[in-house]
């Protein structure tokens, strides 16, 4: 994948985040309207039946103010994460939802877990870790943006506050360290220049052979050294390796 076409505006990055939002808000609509309670369908810990709130909790929340709280991030994180890892974005989700309940199945206490903030935290956590690990810049400044924005959502991972399931945001920020850890190819990789590879060797350069050993630039090169340099760029082109093509016109004598 080539450099140029790592970051696209997709219809994706705005359709996914809207359709997952209103997925949770419909969901409370029909509690609402029709006065069910779905939190019985939550996480409930070291139990079988607790098993299926692994893929319905996150689509059920306690009350509006839950909801409200739970929207926004989930849909700005997830309209990056659909930006900046599109080819690797479902499974960030998909996964993230399902091994983020089963730990927090594993570790949770015994009470129903529910609401959407543990792929929240999945998504801050992966977004963080992978664009510092992947030394992209671009990568690393959305990581700075999301330090800003959440950076204090990493105190909810301790038991600070009663009614808040940390092990659900623990879990989360566990699986997310996880998928920057794993999710390696398909990942916008750092633009490295031919200086950079280990083989490089200065004295072919064609840029640095038009200076001499005073640094003063020699504009006209002799015939028989620019033929050198051009078979040194095209033998290294034939190994696939790194180049940087110069092209000289010699001036006219007029």
């Amino acid at each position: 994948m080539k450099s140029s076409e790592q970051f696209q505006f997709t219809n994706g990055v705005i359709v996914y985040p809207v359709f997952m939002v209103l997925s949770l808000w419909l969901v409370f609509w029909v509690e609402i309207r029709f006065g069910y309670d779905f939190t019985k369908w939550g996480i409930y810990p070291q139990t079988l039946k607790g098993l299926r709130g692994v893929v319905f909790s996150p689509f059920i929340h306690s009350g509006i103010s839950h909801l409200y709280h739970n929207t926004i991030p989930l849909f700005v994180l997830s309209a990056a994460v659909f930006y900046f890892y599109k080819p690797i974005a479902l499974k960030v989700f998909v996964f993230g939802v399902l091994l983020s309940g089963l730990l927090t199945w594993l570790i949770g206490r015994p009470s129903y877990h529910i609401g959407a903030s543990g792929l929240i935290y999945v998504l801050v956590s992966f977004t963080f870790f992978k664009g510092v690990f992947a030394k992209h810049y671009r990568l690393i400044a959305l990581s700075l943006l999301i330090v800003f924005l959440y950076g204090s959502m990493v105190w909810y991972t301790l038991p600070i506050e009663k009614g808040i399931s940390w092990e659900g945001h623990l879990s989360g920020l566990i699986v997310g360290l996880f998928f920057a850890l794993i999710f390696k190819k398909q990942i916008a990789k750092p633009k490295k220049y031919v200086w950079e590879d280990p083989a490089y060797n200065e004295d072919n350069d064609p840029f640095l052979r038009h200076f001499d050993e005073n640094g003063n630039f020699i504009e006209q090169l002799p015939d028989d050294e620019l033929y050198d340099v051009n078979e040194s760029v095209e033998e290294r082109f034939n190994q696939n390796q790194p180049t940087v093509n110069y092209i000289y016109k010699k001036q006219s004598d007029d």
